[in-house]
């Protein structure tokens, strides 16, 4: 399948507990959602709904919990010992607070948590993804749909760094960024 480089704004609406929709989250004209099909930065089902729009073209479209980030699963909130939050013999109460995305590792992968409550030896987090549950409207407009070209799919592929001086890649296998920090 032709890779295409897609341009849009857009407004993700959900419903409230009441079936009443409201607007999540947008990608407005001056800052639009970029993104090159087929390489799995969007949902699928988003690809599908607007890759052989054109440009102009207004659109909107659901896609069903169970299609886009999953059930809430209760399962997904668990319990974590407050010593795992520690931070120079201190409890990390700048970084981890109720509502905070959190990094957490199993040792293989990392990934987010959001923290729901903090008690006196446990902390409580929710592991599952925040739109999980969520039935997802998008409402919007194709600023530009077009073939991508090489240069766009291999930056994206193997991302470079962009600011060390126009070293391009600056990455190390040692510990994957140049000593800035800025490899992407």
């Amino acid at each position: 399948m032709e890779k295409k480089f897609i341009s849009l704004s857009y407004d993700l609406m959900l419903k409230d507990n009441e079936g009443k929709m409201y607007k999540y989250e947008s990608a407005p004209r001056e800052r639009p959602f970029r993104f090159i099909t087929g390489i799995g930065y969007a949902l699928d089902l988003f690809e599908e709904n607007v890759a052989n729009l054109n440009e102009g073209e207004d659109f909107e479209f659901q896609i069903p919990s169970e299609k886009a980030y999953g059930e809430y699963d209760e399962q997904n909130v668990i319990q974590l010992d407050n010593g795992i939050f520690m931070r120079d013999g201190k409890f990390d109460s700048e970084n981890v607070k109720v509502g905070a995305i959190i990094p957490l590792s199993d040792g293989q992968q990392t990934f987010q948590a959001v923290v729901k409550e903090i008690g006196k030896e446990k902390v409580t987090v929710d592991l599952n993804h925040p739109l999980a549950g969520e039935d997802l409207t998008f409402r919007g407009t194709i600023l530009e749909s077009r073939p991508a070209t090489d240069e766009e799919i291999e930056s994206i592929l193997h991302p470079k760094c962009k600011g060390c001086g126009g070293k391009g890649n600056c990455c190390d296998s040692e510990n994957g960024c140049c000593d800035n920090g800025c490899c992407g």
